[in-house]
């Protein structure tokens, strides 16, 4: 007799349903995985057989089979555990429930106990879709799973309550969506903290209500660093479809906290300046998120960016664009998303004080303009806000006054984004940094003055295209600040005097 026990899988962050078959027959003892597995699949025997044992359990003699269908596609991780546990303990009839309706994850112990696995939010997902009843997985993503509505998720702690379970001798209570919120975060990291550095704030508060990515240029102390860390308290609250996509996410890459059901706050990265380009854009021999898709929905902080690798540096610019980040290996090829907002910081040398207002730069032209080159042109070019952090005076300071709070921009940020989601509704198009190129001319209606204007910039500044649309959507998220239904010429002034601090540093070597 063969007997099926419905588990999942999971590609990327794609999850595909897996079928775990067991046959015993007679012969000489031995127990054989098959269906494409991988060197942690196989060691499942030496897991399941002393699990089976030590928690008294009858081991079966003679000859096992464990097929995991559908052969054609690599089985990889520990996950599989659980479901070749109660394939072996059905065969042997310790078991005699209907188990059809029910999904099986999870990494047993050799005493029993069944451990965390990554990825549990797209395998219950699919479940769910798929029309399962029942999932039973690790107690320690129990909440992670518990995220999915319509199935009922049972949170395991060891094989021995399974199945006492599965005999109706003592039930699992279903486990429950918990998220939990990052207020601690924000009243650690509140703008209101930051004195001085209006223009800055203005520019930050731009950026996070259109999703444009922002370069910060200044001296050392200027409160670059600390102005990025406080642009999560200003981001716009996050829809449902954001927060699975973000858990997904996570969740593949075991980075999900343990007890924390969903993220319900935009993530914020910030790597080191050592972090190699696949720890960026991901990859591995097993393909895992990198940074970028980790930021998701959320930003990416590159502090001092130009002592970031040249090779890493370039390898963000086509996800940056495009959203997606494509990892191409020998078993197959994965897209991670990484819609995200990318904040950049740097000093302008390498001593860290040219063009400061008091203190002088010990570096030669030529550091200079070697240091600046280390940022690429079309790297810079795709950054759409460029704004200069000035050092904060003595006066400013000393002030006993507190600057704005994060809420009270949090609050205009919020009224923006909910203009841009009415007015691109339909698209999945989530905020004007995003706009395709077809979708400028309807949507960034310039005033006749300001189109004037914006001719005049382009002209004398000699932008490239890609500088032309960033303008406009900059534009249009200023405008959309104002609650004004067209770009007016204060707009585009604003948006462009972000695109002319690059002929400020670079040119000047150039």
């Amino acid at each position: 007799m063969v007997v099926h026990i419905n588990s999942v899988g999971l590609f990327g962050l794609d999850a595909f349903m897996v079928q775990a078959e067991a046959d015993l027959s007679p012969g000489l003892p031995a127990f054989d995985i098959v269906g494409l597995p991988d060197a942690a699949v196989k060691e499942s025997r030496d897991r399941v057989r002393s699990a089976m044992r030590n928690c008294g359990f009858e081991f079966p003699g003679g000859r096992i089979t464990i097929n995991l269908a559908p052969a054609d596609i690599r089985k990889q991780g520990p996950l599989y555990d659980l479901p070749i546990l109660i394939a072996l303990l059905s065969a042997t009839e310790q078991i005699s429930t209907d188990l059809s309706d029910s999904v099986f994850i999870g990494e047993v112990s050799l005493s029993g106990e069944v451990r965390r696995i990554n990825g549990v939010l797209p395998m219950a997902i699919l479940a769910q879709s798929m029309g399962y009843k029942n999932i039973f997985v690790p107690q320690q993503n129990g909440s992670e799973a518990a995220v999915v509505e319509g199935i009922n998720v049972f949170a395991v702690k060891d094989i021995e309550s399974l199945y006492m379970h599965l005999t109706g001798q003592r039930q699992i209570v279903s486990a429950k969506n918990d998220s939990k919120s990052k207020e601690d975060y924000f009243q650690l990291h509140d703008f209101s903290q930051v004195r001085g550095q209006f223009e800055a704030k203005r520019a930050l508060e731009i950026a996070a209500a259109g999703g444009h990515n922002i370069l910060l240029i200044g001296p050392p102390g200027a409160g670059k660093s600390m102005l990025a860390k406080r642009v999560p308290s200003i981001l716009p609250d996050m829809t449902f479809q954001e927060t699975i996509e973000t858990t997904k996410i996570h969740s593949v890459a075991g980075c999900l906290p343990t007890g924390e059901s969903l993220i319900t706050e935009r993530p914020f990265r910030a790597p080191h300046h050592t972090v190699s380009p696949a720890g960026l854009s991901g990859g591995g021999t097993i393909p895992r998120p990198g940074e970028i898709s980790l930021a998701h929905n959320g930003v990416l902080f590159l502090d001092e960016l130009p002592e970031f690798s040249r090779s890493a540096m370039e390898v963000l610019r086509q996800p940056i664009e495009d959203g997606t980040v494509t990892i191409s290996r020998a078993s197959g090829t994965l897209s991670y998303p990484c819609s995200v907002m990318l904040i950049a910081a740097m000093n302008p040398c390498p001593c860290g004080f040219f063009n400061h207002p008091v203190r002088k730069c010990t570096c030669s032209d030529m550091a200079v303009d070697r240091y600046l080159n280390r940022v690429s042109g079309p790297l810079l070019d795709r950054l759409d806000i460029h704004v200069e952090v000035p050092p904060v005076d003595f006066d400013e300071l000393s002030a006993g006054v507190s600057a704005e709070p994060s809420s009270a921009i949090r609050e205009r940020v919020n009224r923006a984004r909910k203009i841009q989601t009415e007015r691109l509704q339909g698209t999945n198009i989530p905020c004007n940094a995003r706009l395709l190129p077809n979708n400028l001319t309807k949507i960034c209606v310039l005033e006749p003055n300001a189109n004037s204007l914006l001719k005049s910039a382009f002209e004398k500044m000699g932008l490239s295209a890609r500088a032309y649309d960033r303008i406009l959507k900059v534009a249009r998220t200023i405008a959309d600040l104002d609650e004004s239904e067209t770009i007016k010429a204060s707009h585009i002034a604003e948006a462009v005097q972000y695109r002319s601090l690059d002929r400020k540093y670079w040119g000047k070597h150039q």
